[in-house]
């Protein structure tokens, strides 16, 4: 394999599963130019390694950036207006807000010290351009490295070109150039092959005729599983004259890959070849269940998929990924652009892209009818993993739209595409679970603004209805409901017109809602009332129990708390006891907490709040985990514990900063609740007392706030945020210095629930009070702790590991401060007790 990348979340680096040869020269040319630069673009042709350089730089200096690096993968993106969104996404950033994404990224980023990589720049080249423009003057601690095949032209920018590998006799040479990388990599594909004086001239003439440029000597050593050195040079160079004209002696390096590429495309079979072509429909990874459907027809049958695409692994065309202990597959830029344009000669590209849309529809359409199922987290989870397919389906579905407009209806579609074209408007309506679920509103609305603007078809009835009715919810949750009520009465209208009793009952909740979040609280009662009813006529769980959530608020709002409970009861029994869904049973918790609090059972208000933090927490979503602290800040002032009410207090603002400007929703009988919950807080602890606990909240991530919040934990440790400096030059000092202090974000904890850990008094895990104080340090820092354990020096550790002996030191006391530890032995013991030092994901 070429290349490997372990399963991650988006904006980790990935871990490089193959070794890094050479670059010596140019890994130190971007370090300095990191140091004086805040802009830095690797630039170079396909295939000349300038990801592999750029991550390996950050890598080796990632410890000098206060809030670490995050990469931003723009291979599979191809609307550059969800650039802003797709930043977000890496950082982590929440979609559940009104406002616009670029904002958002804007104000996270203007209060860290971080090293952001924009990789695949150039079908996107003005979008980043105009980003750098806008990012660098804002956020004083980032640092900006792309990589692209030209520069983004924008003024401050430090262009490095990245040059093929040296070959033999060039400068550079010494240090691990082409032939270093061919001799490993034959070795890896080849066991017991070495460079010898009697092999060696035909692989200097193999590196040279490949102009040094990486891919293209990996994809050729594959070769050598069925063909001697000899004879693979002398293929090679004939392979040349004929796919280049003969023109040996011209070839660029953008030739030189490609015809590397088409070499590679000459010596796979026939249905090895259509294979390849039909796998560039997808974008970013993909699993072999939907190359089984979007691939196949009777000139490829499914039976046959599997030993093909084995062997495009084997002829390293085809990547194989880790991911969670399951095996996905990806195609690099250049070989899924040399497949796109095979697939295009062929005429399939409509077809196949037609059997993309169906496969990932007919997904999220088995989704749907889950919801409500304890299925509902993990299957929400395999389709997060499939993001950037999503996005190419609902690309290619609104691409269809624009076809059909023209005029071009897709006549004579190659044999085993679909009935129809499927168009934009039958993917979102498809899509509102996966949206809602992963909280991706604003992407959500953008997506189905572009469905309806097609011109609607009488087929379309249906998912037209369905799109302006969860456009209209999505508005809601965002905090507009007078966007939403347009959308919402029309796809009412459309609704009751061709009979889809569905759509109808879920509008007429909607509006409640809408209602209810704009302040009418009367009239919400009344449609939430009519929804119910509508929704027990369908004869379907999902619309009853949103509609029974949405009936509870509304009479919570006009402190009618028996109601709400009765209508929240009545959604939970249509759950069920042992339900392990978490979006619509969080929501009923959250409302059942309003409930009691109105009732004055406090002890039940914070035992439904506790858990409705849980299953949102679980989930991600940021308004549902905002709701729930918020409630636990009320409860816990009735109760007299200020300290606690503060700190959650604080957490709570600052999830609901991230959801958008408008807290609740904009629901003023909320508001009113919390100012009155401030005034108390205020009066109990003072002014500075209640800030300072406040900002300790304020600093949480979402994962430490719900596990110290489900923990019942009242004090918190006080932890200073590091301040922001814009001071470049003296960066490393700085990094050893605050790592001595211990004085870091809590947000740089080891991230997660680990991190939250640590927060916990008593070391004491989740609920179950499983977990280990180990548990809160980064990946480096329990390498550090587990050669401690070993009983390395500190010295020891430097050399072991590659750094200098002052950075080995500061990972030491920093790991000293995060487990409260006052010697090495303690850490030894602490491992002894684990056993081993155990990494957990959130």
């Amino acid at each position: 394999m070429t290349f490997g990348f372990s399963g991650r979340r988006s904006g980790q680096l990935p871990a490089q599963v193959t070794s890094f040869v050479g670059r010596t020269a140019e890994l130190a040319d971007v370090g300095r130019t990191l140091e004086r630069a805040r802009l830095v673009s690797l630039v170079g042709p396909g295939g000349v390694g300038k990801t592999r350089l750029a991550l390996h730089s950050a890598i080796e200096r990632a410890e000098l950036y206060a809030d670490g690096v995050r990469l931003v993968e723009l291979s599979g993106l191809k609307d550059p207006e969800l650039l802003p969104h797709t930043i977000a996404a890496a950082l982590d950033l929440p979609e559940q807000c009104s406002r616009p994404r670029i904002d958002l990224v804007v104000e996270y980023l203007a209060e860290r010290e971080l090293l952001l990589i924009l990789d695949t720049c150039e079908h996107v080249l003005d979008s980043c351009a105009m980003l750098a423009d806008l990012l660098l003057p804002e956020a004083p601690g980032l640092t900006l490295l792309t990589t692209s095949r030209q520069p983004l032209d924008v003024p401050g920018e430090h262009v490095l070109t990245v040059p093929p590998l040296p070959l033999p006799g060039e400068p550079g040479e010494g240090d691990g150039g082409a032939l270093a990388l061919f001799a490993e990599r034959a070795a890896a594909v080849v066991p017991g092959f070495t460079l010898t004086d009697a092999n060696r001239a035909q692989a200097v003439a193999l590196c040279r005729r490949l102009d040094g440029i990486p891919l293209a000597i990996e994809l050729a050593t594959v070769r050598l599983r069925a063909l001697p050195l000899d004879e693979l040079a002398e293929r090679l160079g004939d392979t040349f004259a004929l796919l280049a004209g003969g023109r040996l002696t011209t070839l660029s390096r953008h030739q030189t890959l490609r015809t590397t590429i088409g070499w590679s495309h000459e010596l796979c079979t026939a249905p090895e070849r259509l294979l390849w072509a039909r796998l560039s429909v997808f974008a970013g990874t993909f699993e072999l269940a939907a190359v089984e459907e979007v691939c196949t027809d009777p000139e490829l049958p499914p039976g046959e998929v599997v030993q093909h695409l084995i062997s495009l692994v084997d002829k390293s065309v085809v990547l194989r990924v880790e991911n969670g202990g399951t095996s996905r597959y990806r195609l690099l830029d250049t070989i899924r652009e040399y497949g796109a344009e095979w697939l295009e000669s062929l005429g399939e590209t409509a077809a196949c892209r037609d059997r993309h849309i169906a496969h990932y529809r007919a997904r999220l359409l088995g989704f749907e009818r889950r919801f409500l199922s304890s299925q509902q987290f993990p299957l929400h989870s395999a389709l997060a993993d499939d993001h950037d397919n999503l996005r190419a389906a609902l690309e290619y579905a609104v691409e269809n739209d624009a076809r059909t407009e023209d005029g071009d209806d897709g006549e004579d579609p190659t044999e085993g595409a679909s009935d129809h074209r499927a168009g934009g408007l039958a993917m979102t309506a498809a899509m509102w679970p996966y949206w809602t679920c992963g909280g991706l509103l604003t992407e959500g609305t953008y997506w189905m603004d572009k469905a309806l603007a097609a011109p609607p078809c009488e087929r379309s009835g249906p998912d037209r209805a369905k799109t302006l009715v969860w456009y209209g919810f999505f508005a809601v949750m965002l905090g507009c409901p007078d966007d939403a009520l347009p959308r919402l009465h029309e796809g009412r209208a459309l609704a009751e017109r061709i009979g889809d009793r569905l759509s109808h009952a879920w509008a007429v909740g909607f509006e409640g809602a809408a209602y209810n979040f704009s302040g009418d609280h009367e009239r919400a009662l009344t449609l939430t009332d009519e929804a119910v009813a509508l929704a027990r006529k369908t004869g379907e769980r999902l619309p009853l129990v949103m509609a029974c959530y949405a009936k509870g608020l509304a009479h919570a709002l006009v402190g009618r708390p028996d109601e709400a409970l009765a209508a929240c009861e009545e959604g939970l029994r249509e759950l069920g006891p042992d339900s392990r869904e978490r979006w619509n049973q969080g929501y009923l918790l959250i409302v059942k907490g309003f409930a009691y609090i109105l009732r004055g059972q406090r002890e039940e208000c914070a035992e439904s709040a506790r858990r409705a933090a849980q299953l949102k927490g679980d989930i991600g979503d940021v308004m549902g985990v905002a709701y729930s602290l918020s409630l636990l800040a009320w409860v816990s002032s009735e109760q007299g514990r200020h300290r606690r009410a503060a700190w959650l207090l604080g957490a709570s603002l600052e999830q609901w900063r991230v959801c958008g400007d408008s807290r609740f929703g904009g629901i003023e009988a909320l508001q009113l609740v919390y100012a009155a919950v401030e005034a108390t807080l205020r009066d109990a602890l003072g002014d500075e007392r209640f800030e300072r606990t406040s900002r300790q909240g304020k600093q949480l991530t979402q994962a430490q706030a719900v596990l110290l919040a489900a923990n019942d934990t009242d004090t918190l440790p006080t932890v200073p945020r590091q301040p922001l400096q814009s001071d470049r030059a003296d960066r490393s000092d700085r990094s050893d210095r605050s790592d001595r202090s211990g004085a870091r974000p809590v947000t740089a904890w080891g991230g997660g629930a680990d991190g939250a850990r640590a927060l916990v008094p008593g070391g004491a895990g989740g609920p179950d009070g499983a977990g280990s104080g180990a548990e809160v340090l980064t990946r480096r820092e329990r390498e550090v702790a587990g050669l401690v354990a070993e009983g390395l020096s500190n010295r020891e550790i430097a050399e072991r590991l590659v750094i200098s002996k002052r950075t080995a030191d500061a990972h030491i006391e920093h790991i000293l401060a995060k487990l409260g530890f006052s010697s090495r032995a303690e850490i030894t013991a602490l491992l002894g007790r684990d056993g081993e030092v155990r990494t957990r994901h959130t």
